[in-house]
Protein backbone atom coordinates (compact mmCIF):
# COMPACT_ATOMS: atom_id res chain seq x y z
CA UNK A 1 0.00 0.00 0.00
CA UNK A 2 2.26 2.72 -1.35
CA UNK A 3 2.02 6.38 -0.31
CA UNK A 4 3.36 8.72 -2.99
CA UNK A 5 4.67 11.97 -1.51
CA UNK A 6 5.15 14.93 -3.82
CA UNK A 7 7.20 17.93 -2.73
CA UNK A 8 9.26 15.37 -0.84
CA UNK A 9 12.52 17.33 -0.57
CA UNK A 10 11.02 20.54 0.85
CA UNK A 11 10.58 21.56 4.48
CA UNK A 12 7.25 19.80 4.96
CA UNK A 13 7.89 16.93 2.57
CA UNK A 14 11.19 15.89 4.16
CA UNK A 15 9.69 15.75 7.64
CA UNK A 16 6.63 13.94 6.34
CA UNK A 17 8.58 11.27 4.48
CA UNK A 18 10.72 10.60 7.55
CA UNK A 19 7.63 10.33 9.78
CA UNK A 20 5.88 7.93 7.44
CA UNK A 21 8.98 5.78 7.07
CA UNK A 22 9.38 5.66 10.86
CA UNK A 23 5.81 4.35 11.05
CA UNK A 24 6.69 1.52 8.67
CA UNK A 25 4.76 2.91 5.69
CA UNK A 26 5.77 2.06 2.13
CA UNK A 27 6.77 5.54 0.96
CA UNK A 28 7.69 6.64 -2.54
CA UNK A 29 9.25 10.11 -2.48
CA UNK A 30 8.82 11.94 -5.79
CA UNK A 31 11.77 14.13 -6.73
CA UNK A 32 12.81 15.89 -9.93
CA UNK A 33 16.43 15.18 -9.00
CA UNK A 34 16.62 11.96 -6.96
CA UNK A 35 20.29 12.56 -6.14
CA UNK A 36 19.23 15.52 -4.01
CA UNK A 37 16.82 13.41 -1.92
CA UNK A 38 18.49 12.09 1.23
CA UNK A 39 16.30 9.60 3.04
CA UNK A 40 16.80 6.29 4.80
CA UNK A 41 16.93 3.05 2.84
CA UNK A 42 13.33 2.45 3.91
CA UNK A 43 12.21 5.17 1.46
CA UNK A 44 11.98 4.63 -2.29
CA UNK A 45 13.00 7.78 -4.15
CA UNK A 46 11.42 8.03 -7.60
CA UNK A 47 12.05 10.52 -10.38
CA UNK A 48 9.12 12.57 -11.55
CA UNK A 49 7.89 16.03 -12.40
CA UNK A 50 4.36 17.43 -12.33
CA UNK A 51 4.70 18.68 -15.89
CA UNK A 52 6.03 15.33 -17.14
CA UNK A 53 2.73 13.51 -17.57
CA UNK A 54 4.33 10.17 -18.40
CA UNK A 55 6.45 10.11 -15.24
CA UNK A 56 3.51 11.17 -13.07
CA UNK A 57 1.20 8.61 -14.65
CA UNK A 58 3.76 5.85 -14.08
CA UNK A 59 4.27 6.68 -10.40
CA UNK A 60 0.59 7.21 -9.62
CA UNK A 61 -0.17 3.81 -11.12
CA UNK A 62 1.88 2.27 -8.30
CA UNK A 63 0.29 4.30 -5.50
CA UNK A 64 -2.67 3.71 -3.22
CA UNK A 65 -2.49 7.11 -1.49
CA UNK A 66 -1.28 10.54 -2.66
CA UNK A 67 0.13 13.48 -0.74
CA UNK A 68 -0.09 16.51 -3.00
CA UNK A 69 2.11 19.51 -2.24
CA UNK A 70 2.85 22.12 -4.90
CA UNK A 71 5.45 24.82 -4.45
CA UNK A 72 4.56 28.44 -5.21
CA UNK A 73 5.37 28.66 -8.92
CA UNK A 74 3.78 30.43 -11.92
CA UNK A 75 2.24 27.12 -13.06
CA UNK A 76 1.23 25.83 -9.61
CA UNK A 77 -2.43 25.37 -10.54
CA UNK A 78 -1.62 23.50 -13.75
CA UNK A 79 0.73 21.19 -11.85
CA UNK A 80 -1.87 20.38 -9.22
CA UNK A 81 -4.73 19.85 -11.63
CA UNK A 82 -2.64 17.53 -13.79
CA UNK A 83 -1.66 15.52 -10.71
CA UNK A 84 -5.24 15.23 -9.48
CA UNK A 85 -6.59 14.27 -12.90
CA UNK A 86 -3.92 11.60 -13.25
CA UNK A 87 -4.63 10.36 -9.73
CA UNK A 88 -8.32 10.08 -10.59
CA UNK A 89 -7.41 8.27 -13.81
CA UNK A 90 -5.31 5.83 -11.77
CA UNK A 91 -8.22 5.16 -9.42
CA UNK A 92 -6.59 6.68 -6.34
CA UNK A 93 -9.23 7.23 -3.68
CA UNK A 94 -7.02 8.40 -0.85
CA UNK A 95 -5.60 11.93 -1.12
CA UNK A 96 -4.19 14.52 1.26
CA UNK A 97 -3.75 17.99 -0.26
CA UNK A 98 -1.73 20.76 1.38
CA UNK A 99 -3.55 24.04 0.73
CA UNK A 100 -3.42 27.22 2.80
CA UNK A 101 -5.65 28.80 5.44
CA UNK A 102 -8.02 31.45 4.03
CA UNK A 103 -7.49 30.20 0.49
CA UNK A 104 -11.11 31.14 -0.13
CA UNK A 105 -10.79 34.65 1.37
CA UNK A 106 -7.53 36.09 0.05
CA UNK A 107 -8.90 36.16 -3.49
CA UNK A 108 -6.39 38.73 -4.80
CA UNK A 109 -3.34 36.76 -3.64
CA UNK A 110 -2.27 34.51 -6.54
CA UNK A 111 -1.04 31.44 -4.66
CA UNK A 112 -4.02 31.50 -2.30
CA UNK A 113 -6.55 31.62 -5.13
CA UNK A 114 -4.56 28.95 -6.98
CA UNK A 115 -4.87 26.58 -4.05
CA UNK A 116 -8.57 27.38 -3.71
CA UNK A 117 -9.03 26.42 -7.37
CA UNK A 118 -7.52 23.03 -6.58
CA UNK A 119 -9.83 22.70 -3.59
CA UNK A 120 -12.79 23.41 -5.87
CA UNK A 121 -11.75 20.57 -8.18
CA UNK A 122 -11.53 18.20 -5.22
CA UNK A 123 -14.99 19.27 -4.09
CA UNK A 124 -16.71 19.28 -7.49
CA UNK A 125 -15.34 15.88 -8.50
CA UNK A 126 -16.04 14.55 -5.01
CA UNK A 127 -12.51 13.23 -4.59
CA UNK A 128 -11.94 11.40 -1.28
CA UNK A 129 -9.44 13.76 0.25
CA UNK A 130 -8.30 15.59 3.35
CA UNK A 131 -7.59 19.24 2.61
CA UNK A 132 -5.07 20.64 5.08
CA UNK A 133 -5.09 24.42 5.39
CA UNK A 134 -2.01 25.59 7.33
CA UNK A 135 -1.53 29.11 8.62
CA UNK A 136 1.78 31.00 8.29
CA UNK A 137 4.77 28.73 9.03
CA UNK A 138 6.82 29.63 12.11
CA UNK A 139 9.87 28.26 10.30
CA UNK A 140 9.59 31.05 7.72
CA UNK A 141 11.10 33.21 10.46
CA UNK A 142 14.05 30.86 10.89
CA UNK A 143 15.48 32.51 7.75
CA UNK A 144 15.67 35.89 9.51
CA UNK A 145 18.85 35.27 11.52
CA UNK A 146 20.90 38.03 9.90
CA UNK A 147 18.14 40.61 10.34
CA UNK A 148 17.13 39.70 13.89
CA UNK A 149 20.66 39.20 15.23
CA UNK A 150 22.53 41.60 12.95
CA UNK A 151 20.09 44.53 12.77
CA UNK A 152 18.16 43.84 15.95
CA UNK A 153 14.64 44.02 14.48
CA UNK A 154 11.81 41.65 13.57
CA UNK A 155 11.14 42.61 9.92
CA UNK A 156 8.00 40.77 8.83
CA UNK A 157 5.12 43.22 8.11
CA UNK A 158 2.39 40.91 9.42
CA UNK A 159 0.28 43.65 10.97
CA UNK A 160 -1.64 44.11 14.18
CA UNK A 161 -4.62 41.76 13.81
CA UNK A 162 -2.67 38.57 14.27
CA UNK A 163 -1.76 35.19 12.76
CA UNK A 164 -2.13 31.74 14.30
CA UNK A 165 1.34 30.68 13.16
CA UNK A 166 2.05 26.94 13.08
CA UNK A 167 5.24 24.93 13.52
CA UNK A 168 6.03 22.89 10.40
CA UNK A 169 6.61 19.84 12.60
CA UNK A 170 2.94 19.96 13.57
CA UNK A 171 1.98 20.23 9.90
CA UNK A 172 4.05 17.19 8.96
CA UNK A 173 2.70 15.18 11.88
CA UNK A 174 -0.91 16.00 11.01
CA UNK A 175 -0.30 15.14 7.36
CA UNK A 176 1.28 11.81 8.32
CA UNK A 177 -1.65 10.91 10.54
CA UNK A 178 -4.17 11.72 7.82
CA UNK A 179 -2.21 9.83 5.17
CA UNK A 180 -1.93 6.75 7.34
CA UNK A 181 -5.61 6.93 8.28
CA UNK A 182 -6.68 7.05 4.65
CA UNK A 183 -4.05 4.58 3.46
CA UNK A 184 -5.12 1.97 6.00
CA UNK A 185 -8.86 2.39 5.52
CA UNK A 186 -10.76 -0.41 3.82
CA UNK A 187 -12.43 2.07 1.49
CA UNK A 188 -12.45 5.76 0.61
CA UNK A 189 -13.25 8.11 3.49
CA UNK A 190 -15.39 11.26 3.39
CA UNK A 191 -13.78 14.54 2.34
CA UNK A 192 -12.53 16.70 5.21
CA UNK A 193 -11.03 20.17 5.61
CA UNK A 194 -8.73 20.82 8.58
CA UNK A 195 -7.21 24.18 9.53
CA UNK A 196 -3.65 23.70 10.78
CA UNK A 197 -2.86 26.41 13.31
CA UNK A 198 -0.79 27.31 16.32
CA UNK A 199 -2.10 27.96 19.83
CA UNK A 200 -1.56 31.76 19.84
CA UNK A 201 -2.69 34.70 17.71
CA UNK A 202 0.45 36.74 17.08
CA UNK A 203 0.90 40.30 15.84
CA UNK A 204 4.17 41.79 14.60
CA UNK A 205 4.67 43.47 17.96
CA UNK A 206 3.95 40.23 19.84
CA UNK A 207 6.46 38.27 17.77
CA UNK A 208 9.09 40.96 18.30
CA UNK A 209 8.42 40.72 22.02
CA UNK A 210 9.05 36.98 21.96
CA UNK A 211 12.38 37.47 20.19
CA UNK A 212 13.28 40.12 22.78
CA UNK A 213 12.50 37.59 25.51
CA UNK A 214 14.51 34.67 24.12
CA UNK A 215 17.50 36.80 23.08
CA UNK A 216 17.54 38.90 26.23
CA UNK A 217 17.67 42.24 24.41
CA UNK A 218 15.16 44.59 22.76
CA UNK A 219 14.06 43.44 19.31
CA UNK A 220 11.49 45.95 18.02
CA UNK A 221 9.10 45.31 15.16
CA UNK A 222 10.28 47.06 11.99
CA UNK A 223 6.75 48.04 11.02
CA UNK A 224 4.31 47.16 8.24
CA UNK A 225 5.78 48.66 5.07
CA UNK A 226 4.68 46.05 2.51
CA UNK A 227 6.29 47.93 -0.40
CA UNK A 228 9.69 47.83 1.28
CA UNK A 229 9.13 44.13 2.04
CA UNK A 230 8.51 43.48 -1.66
CA UNK A 231 11.72 45.24 -2.66
CA UNK A 232 13.74 43.28 -0.12
CA UNK A 233 12.14 40.00 -1.21
CA UNK A 234 13.18 40.74 -4.80
CA UNK A 235 16.84 40.55 -3.80
CA UNK A 236 16.59 36.77 -3.53
CA UNK A 237 13.39 35.77 -5.40
CA UNK A 238 11.65 36.56 -8.71
CA UNK A 239 9.64 39.75 -8.91
CA UNK A 240 6.33 37.93 -9.44
CA UNK A 241 6.87 35.98 -6.22
CA UNK A 242 7.89 39.08 -4.27
CA UNK A 243 4.68 40.79 -5.37
CA UNK A 244 2.61 37.72 -4.45
CA UNK A 245 4.16 37.76 -0.98
CA UNK A 246 3.54 41.50 -0.65
CA UNK A 247 -0.15 40.96 -1.41
CA UNK A 248 -0.24 38.23 1.23
CA UNK A 249 1.31 40.54 3.83
CA UNK A 250 -1.24 43.24 3.00
CA UNK A 251 -4.05 40.77 3.58
CA UNK A 252 -2.44 39.75 6.87
CA UNK A 253 -2.54 43.41 7.86
CA UNK A 254 -6.12 43.85 6.66
CA UNK A 255 -7.75 40.60 7.79
CA UNK A 256 -5.30 38.62 9.90
CA UNK A 257 -5.21 34.82 9.95
CA UNK A 258 -6.57 33.93 13.34
CA UNK A 259 -7.75 30.47 14.30
CA UNK A 260 -10.86 29.73 16.30
CA UNK A 261 -10.73 27.84 19.56
CA UNK A 262 -12.39 24.98 17.70
CA UNK A 263 -9.52 24.90 15.20
CA UNK A 264 -6.95 24.72 17.99
CA UNK A 265 -8.84 22.02 19.89
CA UNK A 266 -9.39 19.92 16.78
CA UNK A 267 -5.71 19.88 15.83
CA UNK A 268 -4.58 19.24 19.41
CA UNK A 269 -6.98 16.29 19.55
CA UNK A 270 -5.66 14.95 16.25
CA UNK A 271 -2.06 15.19 17.44
CA UNK A 272 -2.88 13.99 20.94
CA UNK A 273 -0.86 16.77 22.60
CA UNK A 274 -0.66 20.56 22.93
CA UNK A 275 0.37 22.47 19.83
CA UNK A 276 3.88 23.88 19.62
CA UNK A 277 4.01 27.58 20.45
CA UNK A 278 5.99 30.36 18.79
CA UNK A 279 7.84 30.87 22.07
CA UNK A 280 9.07 27.28 21.93
CA UNK A 281 10.10 27.67 18.29
CA UNK A 282 11.89 30.97 18.92
CA UNK A 283 13.74 29.64 21.97
CA UNK A 284 14.98 26.59 20.03
CA UNK A 285 15.92 28.69 17.01
CA UNK A 286 17.74 31.35 19.06
CA UNK A 287 19.73 28.65 20.85
CA UNK A 288 20.81 27.20 17.48
CA UNK A 289 21.74 30.63 16.14
CA UNK A 290 23.81 31.53 19.18
CA UNK A 291 25.51 28.14 19.26
CA UNK A 292 26.51 28.48 15.61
Amino acid sequence: MTILVTGSTGTIGTQLVNRLAAQGANVHALARTPAKAHFSDAVTVVQGDFMDVDSMRAELAKARTLFLLNAVTPDEVTQALIALNLAREAGIERIVYLSVMHSDRYTNVPHFTGKHTVERMIEQLDLPATILRPAYFMQNDATLKDVILGYGVYPMPIGGIGLSMIDTRDIAEAAALELLRRNESAGPLPREVINLVGPDVLTGEAVAGIWSQVLGKPIPHAGNDAAAFEQQFKTFAPGWMAYDMRLMMERFQQDGMAATGKDVDRLATLLGRPLRSYLEFAAETAAQWLKA
